[in-house]
């Protein structure tokens, strides 16, 4: 992680910054929560949504998926 988003990991980012951030589109992201179904944490103000710097990269330290070790013969 870059000093740059470690120091503005509180940062709050709309809709269409955290999609391009993950490389999704917004409309994903929007399913997502009306299904309650995975992607980052938010927060809800008013009828705006908003996603934590930090909540987002935790959510993307969450999505790798370790690949098998190699099989000895």
């Amino acid at each position: 992680m870059s000093a740059t988003m470690t120091e503005n990991a509180d940062r709050l980012l709309n809709t269409d910054e955290t999609a391009a951030l993950v490389r999704l589109k917004p409309q994903t992201l929007a399913v997502w929560r009306s299904h309650k179904r995975g992607g980052p944490a938010y927060v809800k103000v008013g009828s705006k949504v908003f996603y934590k710097l930090s909540d987002v990269l935790k959510w993307l330290e969450t999505q790798t998926v370790a690949t098998g070790e190699a099989v000895e013969n």
